[in-house]
C-alpha cells in the first residue's frame, strides 16, 4: 500500500484537479485506502465494527482525515481557510447531489441512507478554521465549546451511522467525545506546542495551580504542572463516567467497538498518571500489549454477553 502523501492527494484531487469521474464502488475503495493509510489512528477502534458499517466509517474518516490535512498539512493560515472554504463548498455540492471529489462521491451514498443533516460535517470545518485563528484557551468553558465543534460532531455521525440519534444519546455521546478530545489534548501537550504553536491547557487553570507562563514555554516538569494535570486528568474521566451509560442505548452490534474508544481514552489517561502526569518527558501512548488486552478483554465481553 502507498505511504500517505497529502501534497500529493491535494494535487490529484484538489481545487484544482479535474472534478472525480469514477464509480461509487472505486470512491468506496479510495475512503478504505485513506483509513488503511492511518490504520493507527483507527487501531484500536475497528475490530468490532459490523461490517455492512465498515464503508460508511470509512467515508466519514476520510471526510475528517481531509479536512485536518486541509487545515494542518498545507501550509496553515490563509492557505489553510481557503482550503477549508473549498471543502465547504465541495460538502454542500455534495448535499444537492453534485459531487466531485472520491470522499464525497463515497459519502453521498452514507448521507442518503442515514439521513445525516449537513450540520455535523459543517461544525467540524468551524473548528478546523478555528484552529487558524485561536492557539490558546482563556477558560476551561472556552476549550468545551471548542470541543463541541472539534469532538462532539464526530460522535453524532456514529450515533446516525448506527440509527441510534436522539436526543439522549446525543448528549450522551457529547460527553464521551468531548473526554476523548481533551484526553487527547493532555497527551500531546508538547506535540501541540512544539509542532502547531498552540496550548490547550486553559489559561485560567494554568493560574490556578501556579504554572507559570515562562515554564510553559521552557516546557518544564514542576509541581505545579503535576497538579494542574492531576486536575485536569480527573474531570476528563468524570466526563466519560457521565457518557458511560451511551453504550446500553445502542445496538448490540455496535456496541463493542463504541466500548473500545472509550476504554482506548481511559486506558491513555491511566497512562497518563501511571507516569506521574509528566507528559513533557514522554509522550504517553498505549502499548501493543496494552491494545491487544483492550480488545481482547472486549472480545470476552462480548462472548460473556452472549452466554449469559
Amino acid at each position: 500500500m502507498p505511504a500517505w502523501n497529502f501534497a500529493d492527494q491535494l494535487a490529484r484531487h484538489g481545487p484544482a484537479a479535474q472534478p472525480w469521474a469514477g464509480s461509487p464502488h472505486a470512491a468506496r475503495s479510495y475512503c478504505a485506502w485513506v483509513t488503511r493509510a492511518h490504520y493507527e489512528n483507527f487501531s484500536v477502534a475497528s475490530v468490532f465494527l459490523p461490517r455492512r458499517l465498515v464503508p460508511h466509517f470509512q467515508a466519514v474518516y476520510a471526510y475528517c482525515r481531509w479536512a485536518d490535512d486541509l487545515a494542518d498539512d498545507a501550509g496553515g493560515g490563509e492557505r489553510a481557510l481557503d482550503l477549508i472554504a473549498w471543502w465547504r463548498r465541495e460538502l454542500l455540492a455534495c448535499y444537492g447531489g453534485d459531487v466531485r471529489h472520491p470522499v464525497f462521491a463515497a459519502l453521498l451514498g452514507t448521507i442518503r441512507r442515514f439521513e445525516i443533516p449537513p450540520d455535523p460535517f459543517l461544525d467540524l470545518l468551524c473548528a478546523f478554521e478555528q484552529d487558524q485563528r485561536v492557539t490558546r484557551y482563556a477558560t476551561f468553558a472556552d476549550l468545551l465549546d471548542y470541543c463541541r465543534r472539534s469532538a462532539d460532531p464526530v460522535g453524532r455521525l456514529v450515533l446516525y451511522m448506527s440509527d441510534a440519534f436522539n436526543e439522549d444519546t446525543a448528549i450522551l455521546s457529547d460527553h464521551i467525545c468531548t473526554g476523548l478530545q481533551l484526553t487527547n489534548f493532555w497527551q500531546d501537550v508538547r506535540r501541540d506546542s512544539e509542532m502547531l504553536g498552540r496550548v490547550y491547557l486553559p489559561e485560567d487553570d494554568r493560574r490556578r495551580f501556579g504554572y507559570a507562563d515562562a515554564d510553559l514555554a521552557a516546557k518544564r516538569f514542576t509541581p505545579p504542572f503535576r497538579d494542574l494535570m492531576k486536575f485536569e486528568v480527573t474531570r476528563t474521566r468524570q466526563l466519560f463516567d457521565a457518557g458511560e451509560p451511551l453504550l446500553g442505548k445502542l445496538p448490540r452490534d455496535v456496541r463493542p467497538d463504541i466500548a473500545l474508544f472509550f476504554r482506548g481514552g481511559r486506558a491513555i489517561l491511566d497512562r497518563i498518571e501511571a507516569q506521574g502526569y509528566d507528559v513533557w518527558a514522554a509522550r504517553p501512548r498505549l502499548s501493543k500489549t496494552a491494545k491487544a488486552k483492550l480488545v481482547l478483554g472486549m472480545a470476552w465481553d462480548r462472548v460473556a454477553g452472549r452466554l449469559r
